[in-house]
């Protein structure tokens, strides 16, 4: 297996890019796991969709939804990542509000053995299944492993290749409704409030789905992800994350290769994101020199 060495500042410099977290290391058991973490990207895009300023999220407290690089260089480096205290701690604030800090155990929170370097890798004609749908290689990238086996119980079928194993998606920090895409009755089974929301934005001119998108392709993904200009290397990188997605929470999208997982108005926070937990789950993240 091709594993990609990379320097485990980045990784944490990566990871601060695509949660708008600065992302700290620790010696001691990491403050939030993989999926929390794809619940956080995720659910930042989705709140600021809602048009919402701020995100409350257990272990991390509030989080301003405001891109702090929204009126800045798009290229400009993250917090240092060192670990203690630090002025960018929770409790401060900039002119984008608080900045959290997110502290993991690299050993708890990354899984070398699953490692794989894509960068020459050119898959031509090609093809791989997961889930029984086509798998779109992230051919250009470094993935970085995840440790996700045997979190969501002793059956870790739904990362293999089997009948049993979910699709391929990948998600980008920047991945909303300005992706331009209206909703589309699926074959049969859409609850009412799918298809009113998908009527509503018919009838209205609008392109957004209420819920988080991911993409089945990672090109398409690319074009909505974040970069970052690191203070490890000098480099600008380009950092999406690699996700498997329920087959039976996502909907169609009449983009092709577009996904959204519904979010029917009337939930609550935490009803959100066990929705978002039960249809995402992180098993890479990936990294390429932009």
């Amino acid at each position: 297996m091709l594993r990609p060495r990379t320097d485990p500042r980045l990784r944490l410099e990566a990871l601060s890019a695509l949660s708008g977290c600065d992302v700290r290391a620790t010696s001691g058991a990491s403050q939030l796991s993989p999926q929390d973490f794809v619940n956080v990207v995720v659910l930042r895009e989705f709140y600021r969709q809602e048009g919402l300023q701020q995100l409350e999220y257990q272990g991390l407290g509030t989080m301003s939804l405001q891109d702090p690089d929204q009126d800045q260089d798009l290229y400009s480096s993250p917090c240092a990542l060192t670990e203690g205290p630090s002025s960018s701690s929770s409790s401060s604030s900039s002119s984008s509000g608080p900045r959290p800090t997110m502290r993991i155990n690299p050993e708890d929170f990354f899984h070398p053995e699953y490692d794989y370097d894509f960068t020459n890798i050119k898959d031509g004609a090609k093809t791989f299944l997961r889930g029984n749908e086509p798998y779109v290689r992230p051919c250009g990238w470094r993935r970085l492993g995840l440790r996700v086996t045997r979190r969501y119980g002793d059956d870790d079928g739904w990362l293999g290749t089997g009948a049993a194993a979910w699709p391929v998606s990948y998600q980008g920090r920047g991945m909303d409704g300005s992706l331009g895409v209206i909703l589309t009755r699926a074959a049969g089974g859409d609850e009412p409030g799918f298809l009113d929301a998908a009527a509503a934005a018919l009838a209205g001119g609008a392109t957004r789905g209420r819920g988080v998108y991911s993409a089945a392709d990672v090109a398409t993904a690319e074009a909505y992800c974040k970069s970052f200009r690191s203070d490890v290397d000098g480099k600008t990188y380009k950092v999406l994350l690699q996700n498997r997605i329920n087959p039976d929470q996502r909907r169609r999208c009449q983009r092709d290769g577009v996904w959204l997982v519904y979010v029917p108005t009337g939930l609550n926070d935490v009803q959100t994101r066990a929705l978002v937990q039960d249809a995402m789950r992180p098993y890479g993240l990936l990294l390429q020199e932009a």
